[in-house]
C-alpha cells in the first residue's frame, strides 16, 4: 500500500524540510530588504535603486508565498497518508501512480486528471 511506502514516507519528510529551510531563508532575505529600504530615504519612484529594491522585495514575497502553500500541500500529503488516502486521485477515485508520487511526493491527482486538456 501507497501509504505505508517508507520511500515516500521519506521523501515528504525531506521535502518539508527542505521546503521549511526555504521559508526561513526568503523570511531573512524579505526582512534584510524591508530593513534596507526603511534605512534608505531614496525616492522609490525617482531612484533607479529604489525600483529595483521594489522589485526584489516583490520577487521574494512571491517566493515566499509559493515555499508556504508548498509547505501546505506537502503537510496534506503527510496528513493523507496518516489518515491511509494518500495515493489515490482526489478527482476520480484510482491510485495515482508510485513513478508519479516519487517524482511529486505531494501530488493529489493522477497525470489524466491533473491535464484538463485530457478530460
Amino acid at each position: 500500500m501507497v501509504h505505508e511506502d517508507p520511500e515516500l514516507r521519506a521523501r515528504l519528510a525531506a521535502e518539508a524540510e527542505r521546503t521549511a529551510e526555504r521559508i526561513s531563508a526568503l523570511e531573512r532575505d524579505y526582512g534584510a530588504i524591508v530593513d534596507g529600504m526603511q534605512l534608505s530615504s531614496t525616492d522609490d519612484e525617482h531612484d533607479p535603486e529604489g525600483f529595483t529594491t521594489a522589485v526584489d522585495r516583490s520577487r521574494t514575497s512571491a517566493l515566499l508565498e509559493t515555499a508556504r502553500h508548498q509547505l501546505a500541500e506537502v503537510c496534506s500529503a503527510q496528513e493523507r497518508m496518516a489518515a491511509g488516502t494518500y495515493g489515490r486521485c482526489e478527482v476520480c477515485g484510482e491510485a495515482i501512480p508510485r513513478g508519479r508520487l516519487l517524482a511529486r511526493p505531494a501530488a493529489r491527482t493522477c497525470v489524466e486528471c491533473a491535464d484538463p486538456s485530457r478530460r
